[in-house]
C-alpha cells in the first residue's frame, strides 16, 4: 500500500497511540517526519525520538510524553495542509494555536521550524500541521 499522505499517517499514529495510551509509536521514516519528530521533542510535546531500523524498513521511534497524571503532553495534532489542498501562508499570516498556547510547524526555504521561529526570522511556507 501507497501512502499518499506521510505526513498525516504519522500524526494519525501519534494521536492514536496516545488515545491508546502508549509509551512509543513506530512511524515510518523520512527527513521530513525526523524533522517534525525533532520540532515536537525541542518543543516539549515528545520526551524523545531516535531513528532505528525494523526488518530492513527505517523507522522513527516516538516516545510519547505525560505528566505525572498521565495526562499526555500532546493534547491533539490536526494536519493543515493536504495533498489535495496545500496551505501556504505569509510570515505576516501565520496564525496562532490557541492563542499561543500551542504550535504549528512550518516547511520553508530555510528548513521545518514552528511558526513563531518562521514569524521571527520573517519566512512564510506551508503549513503542515497544528499542535497543542
Amino acid at each position: 500500500m501507497k501512502l499518499t499522505d506521510p505526513v498525516s499517517d504519522m500524526l494519525t499514529r501519534i494521536r492514536n497511540a496516545i488515545r491508546a495510551r502508549h509509551q512509543k509509536v513506530d512511524v515510518p521514516a523520512s527527513n521530513l517526519k525526523t524533522e517534525i519528530a525533532r520540532i515536537l521533542k525541542e518543543e516539549g510535546y515528545i520526551s524523545n525520538f531516535k531513528a532505528t531500523e525494523e526488518e530492513g524498513h527505517k523507522v522513527i521511534r516516538i516516545y510519547l510524553k505525560y505528566d505525572s497524571n498521565n495526562e499526555a503532553a500532546i493534547s491533539n495534532v490536526a494536519r493543515v495542509s493536504r495533498p489535495g489542498c496545500r496551505v501556504y501562508v505569509r510570515r505576516t499570516e501565520i496564525p496562532r494555536v490557541l492563542g499561543g498556547l500551542g504550535i504549528n510547524i512550518l516547511t520553508t526555504p530555510r528548513g521545518v521550524m514552528t511558526g513563531r521561529q518562521a514569524r521571527k526570522q520573517g519566512l512564510g511556507g506551508e503549513l503542515l500541521c497544528e499542535v497543542w
